[in-house]
């Protein structure tokens, strides 16, 4: 019942609100209403780009648009104020969706989950010792102080001060992470006294288990799923008899992981479901609308069986409105679905450059580029973790001078997170990961330069392994004996500025197959291109000094977008980070490669 007292309360005292809801209904300024959104992430689309993408997501008919707000994204270092700058300008996001028309609804987390590193949690924090997602003080005192600088800025533009902010999430799919209902309720009172007074809302999956420890009662329940909406709607109805059906995520698409498959959802599929969310009254978020890109190294990995599976950069998600903005055969069929019958404003697809062939230049080998690059060391007599060096992501470079006897051993990485090469006196004896943590090294009596460079693959984003640490975090042996003295140097390649790249590139001559190269390209008026590496096996592709992302011929994607706006007219330089074996050369391609489809619907058992 007191979900049922609330809604009336709110209805009738809360004038101000946008959104109040009673009898199963859901009401915009007290007028019926329903709730067409889709998820479109400021952080994984070029800022030049946002008003593009917010206007085709009205073309797609939908009236609302939901994003996330990735608390490492603003705020890497706990020394440093959080960032609402340039890509961090969250605010001028929503503005933009004002003034296009839509409203918004934030989901500030602060875990988020979104395939995004370490759930949008900062590193820094769960490095420590603290309870994640609880109300561990350690835990709510660190949030508390990241949602000072975040609520505020939301709440100075809800509906209620002329703003087009309508909704706020509390926490994210938290019953399928833990049942502190302690927690959950400091994170809502935590909104309210820093300001919000629009509608609050929980989300989680539609199953008695993660209902029981995601919602609270007062504050309206709402499902994310990909499927069976009917079943969904029965439980909920079952449980919150006076509550409007919401699903703040439809999953008409789905993520991909590298070494797989690029993940798709049929058109007729995905219509379908959607047709039965927003039948009688169903208000729905479109999960992805326009998924956009995991730049950087800023994609997340999920854990199976004890084995990391590492998102791609793309984010594409097989959402209606494609990575580089195209308008797809889902948009078209979710636009008549939803019954938006205006004119569009956005062409089907961006201007591309035309294909081309750049040959690459080898410029520096791996270990000398990535020396070359000042950063502090740490000595100690075990290897340190990135969260012991203070690094989210990137590599570390440990260096150890062990005396290895005549013969042949055994080099074991007892607990190496997630891969390492490894070197002997410069030349490399092979990659070790948990799966292969063993390489054969032969000695001769004399000490020798053991280097074992550590690369973090991606911050597990969803589930118990949120949080875990990056590195060698077990023993290095010689057959049983631990090899101790340690000089460890982090390579944070997500903070490399220009001059440290250029630093990086310069480091020559080059001797291997592996390390820096560029190539340039001249360009007469910007615009969209797909870069492809055949040949190349594994590494980072920087764009005129931005880092643009992860490549792997492991697939399934081919091709890296590169929106328009990192381009400029004149010469442009590509600079990649060869790992194992560089190519021969660079492609501009004038479409999307992904790797082969496999259908994939999400579901809930």
């Amino acid at each position: 019942m007191a979900s049922i007292t609330y809604a009336h309360a709110v209805t009738e005292l809360s004038t101000t609100h946008a959104l109040t809801w009673r009898a199963g209904r859901l009401y915009r300024h007290g007028a019926p209403h329903r709730i067409l959104s889709g998820a479109l992430h400021y952080f994984r689309v070029h800022p030049d780009l946002w008003r593009d993408r917010i206007r085709r997501l009205a073309d797609l008919g939908l009236n609302t648009v939901d994003t996330y707000v990735p608390w490492n994204y603003h705020q890497p270092r706990e020394d440093e104020t959080p960032r609402f700058d340039g890509w961090r300008d969250v605010e001028r996001f929503i503005r933009t969706v004002g003034e296009e028309g839509l409203d918004v609804i934030v989901r500030p987390g602060p875990y988020i989950c979104a395939e995004w590193s370490n759930g949008g949690l900062p590193s820094w924090l769960t490095g420590q010792d603290v309870g994640v997602r609880s109300s561990d003080p350690a835990f709510t005192s660190a949030v508390g102080r990241w949602f000072d600088e975040l609520v505020p800025r939301v709440a100075a533009l809800q509906a209620s001060e002329g703003g087009p902010v309508v909704a706020v999430q509390v926490e994210n799919e938290f019953g399928s992470f833990g049942d502190d209902q302690a927690y959950l309720r400091w994170n809502r009172r935590a909104l309210t006294e820093r300001g919000i007074r629009e509608l609050l809302f929980t989300a989680d999956g539609p199953t008695e288990l993660m209902l029981d420890g995601g919602t609270l009662p007062g504050t309206l329940t709402a499902v994310t799923l990909g499927s069976d909406p009917e079943a969904a709607r029965r439980l909920l109805a079952a449980r919150r008899p006076d509550e409007p059906f919401l699903v703040a995520e439809f999953w008409n698409g789905w993520f991909d992981h590298w070494g797989g498959r690029h993940h798709v959802r049929g058109v007729d599929s995905a219509v379908r479901t959607l047709r039965s969310i927003v039948a009688d009254g169903g208000s729905v978020s479109i999960y992805m609308a326009h998924g956009g890109t995991n730049f950087g190294l800023w994609a997340g990995a999920n854990e199976h069986e004890g084995r990391l599976r590492p998102v791609v950069t793309s984010y594409d998600s097989d959402a209606p409105i494609a990575e580089d903005g195209s308008l797809t055969a889902k948009f078209f069929a979710v636009r008549e679905a939803l019954g938006a019958r205006g004119p569009l404003r956005s062409p089907a697809r961006m201007p591309t450059l035309p294909p081309a062939r750049v040959p690459f230049a080898h410029r520096a080998d791996l270990l000398p580029g990535l020396r070359a690059v000042p950063a502090p060391v740490s000595t100690a007599p075990r290897p340190a973790s990135f969260e012991r060096l203070g690094l989210d992501a990137g590599m570390v470079l440990h260096t150890a001078h062990p005396r290895i006897p005549a013969g042949e051993h055994r080099l074991v990485l007892t607990d190496v997170r997630d891969r390492a090469l490894v070197f002997a006196d410069g030349t490399l004896l092979g990659a070790a990961d948990p799966g292969s943590p063993e390489l054969p090294l032969r000695g001769t009596g004399d000490v020798v330069r053991l280097e074992v460079l550590v690369e973090n693959l991606g911050r597990v984003n969803y589930g118990p392994g949120i949080g875990r640490h990056k590195g060698l975090l077990g023993p290095v042996l010689v057959d049983r004996r631990i090899v101790q003295g340690w000089d460890s140097t982090p390579v944070a390649l997500q903070e490399w500025s220009f001059a440290e790249l250029t630093g990086a590139v310069g480091a020559g001559p080059a001797t291997t197959h592996t390390g820096f190269a560029v190539a340039t390209f001249d360009v007469g008026t910007p615009a969209d291109t797909f870069l492809a590496l055949p040949g190349s096996s594994r590494g980072l592709v920087w764009v005129n000094g931005f880092l643009l992302g992860r490549y792997g011929e492991i697939g399934p994607q081919v091709t890296l977008y590169c929106p328009a706006p990192l381009l400029r007219v004149g010469e442009n330089t590509v600079t990649v980070l060869e790992l194992e074996r560089l190519g021969g050369f660079l492609e501009l391609r004038d479409r999307p490669e992904l790797g082969p489809p496999e259908e994939y619907v999400e579901e809930f058992g």
